[in-house]
């Protein structure tokens, strides 16, 4: 008899353990160590990548990570509520271009832009959706703890609107504070919302802009242009004789465009070497 139930028993432990193995292997759970079948696509954005893609990247040296945020607001009648994501498309690639061992996440939309109820700042447009800073907050935490989770050991905070900055530090702070032991550091890097610098540097080389009034300028359109004409609203404002901002010609759009693809190269300079300052400062210490 109680061999018989010894039998039995074996059977139910291994029986379990095959269909667990089997299950293991699912769709929901491919082998993690499985062979790509086909070639890696070339992009630096992790939600345009499949999961092979990303793991391959990170195998082959990719150990940081872009944590980017930039919002839903209104932007003057020009440019669409998503300008700061379509800024980042720009930015971030050529950003993580640069250092050569980055992949980007995926842009964060959702960020402070003003009270809810009763609204306040930008929430007082319709396009605008705005978070309470402490969801902001609670977000960011979430989404830099998904990458160490996975073994990024840099995790870049980038922001591409005022109302981000503190959140995004506060939230590199506390991490840090909490990951003290861990290989995985968070960098926060403030030189990258830079628009006064992007301005100035426009200046010097004989860009000068008259305030519209708007939510726009010249540097930020150029950038957009470089991603998407009908985010600046290229044909629309073609037709209307209203393509120009700060007192500055859009047209021709290739001069927009070169004058957005050079705007682009300086900030992703810039926050390059801010990158790199930050890693070794890190390791110093």
């Amino acid at each position: 008899m109680q061999k018989n139930f010894l039998v039995v028993a074996i059977i139910l432990v291994t029986g379990s353990t095959l269909g667990f193995q089997v299950a293991s292997n699912g769709p929901t759970n491919p082998d993690p160590n499985g062979p790509r079948p086909i070639d890696a696509v070339d992009s630096v954005f992790i939600e345009d990548m499949t999961w092979m893609e990303v793991r391959d990247a990170m195998l082959a040296g990719s150990d940081t990570v872009i944590v980017a945020t930039g919002g839903i607001e209104q932007n003057g009648p020009y440019l669409v509520a998503g300008k700061h994501n379509v800024v980042l498309r720009a930015t971030t690639n050529a950003i993580a271009r640069k250092l050569g061992n980055a992949l980007v996440a995926p842009i964060i939309g959702f960020v402070p832009e003003g009270d809810i109820d009763p609204p306040t700042v930008h929430m007082n447009y319709p396009s605008t959706v705005s978070v309470t800073e402490e969801t902001y907050r609670r977000l960011l935490t979430d989404i830099c703890s998904c990458y160490r989770t996975h073994g990024f050991k840099h995790i870049v905070l980038l922001g591409d609107s005022g109302g981000n900055i503190d959140g995004m530090k506060a939230v590199s702070t506390d991490l840090n504070a909490k990951w003290k032991e861990s290989k995985t550091r968070i960098h926060f890097i403030p030189e990258y919302y830079n628009y006064s610098d992007v301005t100035k540097w426009l200046e010097a080389q004989g860009v000068k802009q008259t305030d519209d009034n708007l939510h726009d300028d010249f540097g930020i359109t150029a950038i957009m242009s470089t991603v998407d004409l009908s985010s600046i609203r290229m044909k629309q404002r073609v037709a209307a004789g209203k393509f120009k901002i700060n007192g500055i010609d859009l047209a021709p759009v290739e001069q927009t465009i070169a004058w957005g693809k050079k705007i682009i190269a300086y900030r992703a300079d810039v926050t390059a070497k801010a990158i790199y300052a930050a890693k070794k400062a890190k390791t110093t210490q």
